[in-house]
Order: C-alpha cells, then sequence, then structure tokens
C-alpha cells in the first residue's frame, strides 16, 4: 500500500498532507522502528500540515503515541502550542487509562470472589501486555467476557457496584438481548460491555467458546495476575472488531500490529486455518494488510501472500483508507457500511446469515427507539425490517448512512 495512492496527486497541498501522513504512520508505533526519528524529522524540515496531523492524530485514536513519538525524537522542530496540545491529551489518557485500570481490578475481583472467571477484552490489559505502557493505548470503556452460564449472575454483581444497565433484563429475555449488556456507572463515568460472546452485532462469527476459555492465558496488570486470551485468538478478534467497524481508527490497526510484533512465535498455521473454519479468512488478511502496508508489519510469508493475492481484500482497504485519511464520513451503521460487510466475508452462507441478521435481528438503536415494555419486546423483531424499509427504501438520500 503506497503512500501516494491515499492522497490525491498534483497539487502542493497534496505533498504537504503525504509527508503528514508519513510522520502519523511513523509516530503511531509502541517501538520506534531503525532511522524512524531521523525519518521525522527531515518530514518536519520539509514541511508538513500541522492542523492537519492534530485532526487525524485524535480522529484515529492515536494522538498519545504521536506525542511520546514526536517528543523523544525531536520536539524542538514541533511547534509549543501542537506540543503542548498533545501533552495535555497524553496526560489526560493517562490519568483516564489508570482510573479504567483500577476499576477493572475491582471489577474482576468481585466477580472472582463470587467464583465467575472474567476476562478483560483488549482495554487495559491490551496496553499492558502489547504496547507496554498504559500510557499509550485509548479506551474509553472495559469489555469483559464471562461465560454464558455466569452472564446474570455476574450482571447483578456489577450493578451492585452501583452500574446500571442501558436496557433492562427481567422475565424471559431473548438470546440476543442476553449475549451483551452495556452497564454504565455515571458516577464514576464508566462503561462496561458485559458479554459471553467474542463479537456482538453483525459482525459475530459463529464459535464454540470452549476451547477459547481452554487456551486463556494469564498476564500482569499493575502487579496482579489476570486471565488474558492467548495470541492467537487476541488476533482474530481484533481482526474482526475491526471489521465490525470497518477500521475506522488506525488505532484498531496499531492493535494488529503492535500484537504481532511482540508476539513473535504465534501458531500461523493454526490462525489460518481457524480463520478458515469460522468464516473470518477475509477479515483476518484485511487487518494483516492494513498493519503490513500502513505500519510495516512483519508477516509470515504464506500470510502475506493470501493478502495480497486477494482482491477483495485490497479493494477493502481502499475503503478504510479513505475513511481514515481523508476525513470522509464513515458509514459504519449505514447501508454502504452493510456493502463492507458484506464484502469482509468469503463465504455465501456467511453473506446470507449476514443478510438475515441484518434484516431481523433488532440492535440496541432499535430497542431504544420504541422502549416496549419486557413483556412487548418481541415486536422488535418484525418492526426492525419495517424501520429499515422506512429508512432506506422511503428516503434513501436522508438516511443512507444511519443505523
Amino acid at each position: 500500500m503506497k503512500l501516494k495512492e491515499l492522497t490525491r496527486q498534483g497539487s502542493v497541498q497534496a505533498e504537504l498532507r503525504c509527508r503528514t501522513l508519513r510522520v502519523l504512520l511513523l509516530c503511531s508505533r509502541a517501538c520506534p522502528v531503525p532511522d524512524m526519528a531521523e525519518q521525522i524529522r527531515h518530514l518536519l524540515q520539509e514541511g508538513i500540515d500541522w492542523d492537519y496531523l492534530l485532526r487525524l492524530a485524535f480522529g484515529n485514536g492515536v494522538a498519545q503515541l504521536v506525542y511520546w513519538q514526536l517528543n523523544t525524537a525531536c520536539s524542538d522542530r514541533v511547534p509549543t502550542a501542537i506540543l503542548d496540545t498533545l501533552k495535555a491529551h497524553f496526560f489526560e489518557n493517562t490519568e483516564r487509562n489508570l482510573l479504567l485500570t483500577g476499576e477493572l481490578l475491582k471489577l474482576l475481583a468481585l466477580l472472582g470472589g463470587e467464583g465467575i472467571p472474567a476476562v478483560s477484552i483488549k482495554g487495559p490489559v491490551l496496553a499492558a501486555s502489547v504496547y507496554g505502557n498504559l500510557s499509550f493505548r485509548r479506551f474509553e470503556d472495559l469489555d469483559l467476557l464471562v461465560r454464558r452460564q455466569d452472564f446474570l449472575r455476574a450482571r447483578d454483581l456489577i450493578v451492585s457496584r452501583g452500574y446500571q444497565p442501558g436496557i433492562p433484563i427481567s422475565g424471559v429475555p431473548s438470546p440476543e438481548v442476553l449475549r451483551e449488556s452495556i452497564l454504565t456507572c455515571n458516577e464514576r463515568r464508566i462503561s462496561v460491555d458485559l458479554t459471553w460472546g467474542i463479537t456482538s452485532g453483525f459482525c459475530a462469527f459463529r464459535r464454540s467458546l470452549t476451547d477459547l476459555w481452554r487456551r486463556l492465558r494469564t498476564n500482569s496488570l499493575a502487579g496482579h495476575r489476570v486471565l488474558d486470551l492467548a495470541p492467537e485468538d487476541l488476533l482474530l478478534v481484533l481482526c474482526a472488531h475491526g471489521n465490525k467497524h470497518l477500521w475506522a481508527r488506525l488505532g484498531w490497526i496499531c492493535d494488529v500490529a503492535e500484537l504481532i510484533r511482540v508476539q513473535r512465535k504465534m501458531d500461523w498455521g493454526w490462525i489460518m486455518r481457524q480463520a478458515r473454519t469460522l468464516g473470518t479468512e477475509r477479515m483476518l488478511l484485511l487487518g494483516l494488510y492494513l498493519a503490513r502496508g500502513l505500519l510495516g508489519a512483519e508477516l509470515p510469508r504464506e500470510a502475506a501472500k493470501r493478502a495480497e493475492s486477494d482482491a477483495a481484500v485490497k479493494f477493502l482497504a481502499g475503503q478504510v483508507c479513505r475513511y481514515l485519511f481523508h476525513e470522509a464520513h464513515n458509514p459504519s451503521s449505514g447501508l454502504l457500511g452493510c456493502l463492507f460487510h458484506l464484502h469482509a466475508r468469503e463465504r455465501l452462507q456467511d453473506r446470507i446469515r449476514y443478510c438475515l441478521d441484518f434484516l431481523m435481528i433488532p440492535t440496541a438503536g432499535d430497542r431504544n427507539l420504541l422502549r416496549l415494555p419486557v413483556g412487548l419486546s418481541f415486536l422488535n423483531y418484525p418492526l426492525r425490517p419495517i424501520r429499515l424499509l422506512g429508512k432506506f427504501a422511503l428516503n434513501p438520500a436522508k438516511h443512507l448512512f444511519e443505523n
């Protein structure tokens, strides 16, 4: 993936933005590459668009990395106002991450005390184990994975700590409602996404979690031992998560690149076989292609070859870069997002299942719109296609990008 393909050609402004993108991508790493400082200093000497760099850094969730690398490599070449803005964000992000980490440890202890094992997905554990520094990654909430049979009990325990569920669960709720619950504590300004499935919504891939739980390992977080996904499982999860959100942040691509950098002994044969079994091979290849093309991730030869040879992967990567760097609207929840997700699935049966799920399974937006009583919640299912018809068929121009 060449940087000249990411910007319009034939103007001074395009050259300026191309250099800016090169600085952004060089700085979006936890560990500097050889000659990185010299490359950055040379690009800054040539001139970049600082406002554009700030917009991209903040919008892509990598401002903390950009600050760290610029401050380390060439703070004397960065305008004071720019460096001060990035520095303020860096320390605000650090403070927020420490708050979330402390809360995560308390929640894990609360659940563990009742015999409920829980796994933190992404968040503080990923920042500590992959980036090596809690300050280097931006995360806004906590994601907890529990066993399906422990879900309601875990939810009630978290509620006892002052959290409130966005959608009440009582009576005999449907399995889709049971898959996850968003719990919010306004006092602490923290949200917890509690789930028994790996991903939710229309990008969930069907798989048994039994083997995943068996492969769990432990990691260190602020002096505590916590459960964590095996690196091979984590890579598949990160690529599925990025695909779900159309890779709308460079930070999610950084997660993949940093994991590959740190975990050099992953079982790539198992990863590729598992992705094919799950029907998520193209999601995986897209994540790998982006991590390699944008951030220089070193891939095994076979994985790199497969990614390069998949025309759909290259097409989707082009769409991702358009949204990342051209500051275009990312239609992650609209009709174009639906088409993206269809392209990201290599098997016909998965595309058909996705379309049926999209048409028939109510989203949180559907439930929040009508707020039906629990006894009438089943009506959300027939109302879902009616709502979609009104949005996409009756007034497509206005609602093309809405969920």
